[in-house]
């Protein structure tokens, strides 16, 4: 079997800083994609060395020969979101393709697997507590779909190793850096932009996009096994999160609290106006919810794990950021 990796999501925010980074190691990578459009933040010398194969986890076939050949997985395609309307294709994407991943990896004998789940599969707090690795899944008001889902997704990781597969599993905070910001958590960065004035206190993680490539990789070629790691640099308000993306961009701080009784009319009126208008809500309940919460993500296990490995501090990650988005103006 070849030294070969095959990626998922390969074209998205995550896995397209993943594919640079195993280019630049000097790994031969297979990307899985499902329309010919590349990731435009990516060197196109990078994307050039890829070999992109049409395919998606949903069609075991193509999984079946895109894995031929292949010695390592990282699995990083995933779909968010925060819309009702979109659970149950979600689930079927997060769930069900993880499981046809994991399955197809064992019967081609795949020697190691790299799962990207996140640290909504680990669940959230409201009372500012710390969350490890060793935290149990609790239900609650404040997980996500996207969170639920992303849980029973790490649940047939975990299957797959109880069945011989061996697997390292990554847990994302919420990932900041240059892309497109019509999409995933680049948003933020167009929203404040565009100087939306809302704001919350609510605390959460953050870690830059290319922190997250680097461990992913890190952690592929290391011997660990078995092992979940959060990866995540700091824990920021949501507020200083907004504010310190505004003053990349020399536009105007967020200047209005968005309290927990704002936040529920705000999702509401977001609901009205979609039912009129056809499109996703701005704003919806769990994401509202989201907003308010206080979760501190800890990730000295990571740092023990990886000697020399250290996160780039955020205040820099959103300049860099912000830097790049302005350089590179995206349409509005």
């Amino acid at each position: 079997m070849s030294n070969k990796v095959l990626i998922t999501g390969g074209t998205g925010f995550l896995g397209a800083y993943i594919i640079r980074e195993l280019v630049d190691e000097g790994y031969a990578v297979r990307a899985i994609r499902r329309s010919n459009k590349l990731p435009f933040f990516i060197p196109a010398a990078i994307l050039d060395k890829v070999e992109w194969v049409d395919g998606d986890v949903l069609d075991i076939v193509s999984l079946d020969e895109a894995m031929e050949g292949i010695d390592t997985v990282i699995h990083s395609a995933a779909m968010v979101s925060f819309d009702p309307k979109e659970k149950k294709e979600m689930f079927h994407v997060n769930i069900d393709g993880t499981a046809n991943m994991v399955n197809v990896a064992l019967e081609k004998g795949v020697r190691r697997f790299v799962h990207i789940s996140s640290v909504a599969a680990l669940g959230r707090t409201s009372n500012g507590d710390h969350v490890t690795e060793d935290k149990k899944w609790q239900h609650s008001k404040l997980n996500t779909q996207y969170a639920i889902s992303k849980y029973h997704a790490e649940r047939e990781v975990w299957r797959g190793m109880g069945e011989g597969l061996n697997v390292v599993v990554l847990n994302p905070s919420t990932i900041l850096g240059y892309g497109d910001w019509h999409s995933s958590s680049c948003a933020i960065f167009k929203n404040t932009f565009k100087e939306f004035p809302w704001y919350t206190n609510g605390v959460n993680g953050f870690v830059d996009v290319q922190d997250v490539a680097r461990a992913a990789v890190l952690l592929m070629k290391s011997d660990i096994s078995a092992e979940r790691f959060i990866v995540n640099s700091e824990n920021w308000s949501f507020r200083q999160l907004l504010s310190s993306i505004a003053t990349g961009f020399n536009k105007k701080q967020p200047t209005r609290e968005a309290t927990p009784f704002l936040g529920e009319l705000a999702w509401r009126l977001e609901k009205f106006k979609s039912f009129f208008s056809g499109k996703k809500p701005l704003l919806t309940k769990q994401s509202a919810r989201v907003a308010q919460s206080r979760t501190y993500f800890e990730h000295q296990k990571l740092l023990q794990a990886l000697p020399g490995f250290s996160f780039t501090p955020l205040a820099q990650s959103v300049k860099h950021a912000c830097d790049s988005y302005l350089l590179r103006p995206q349409s509005l």
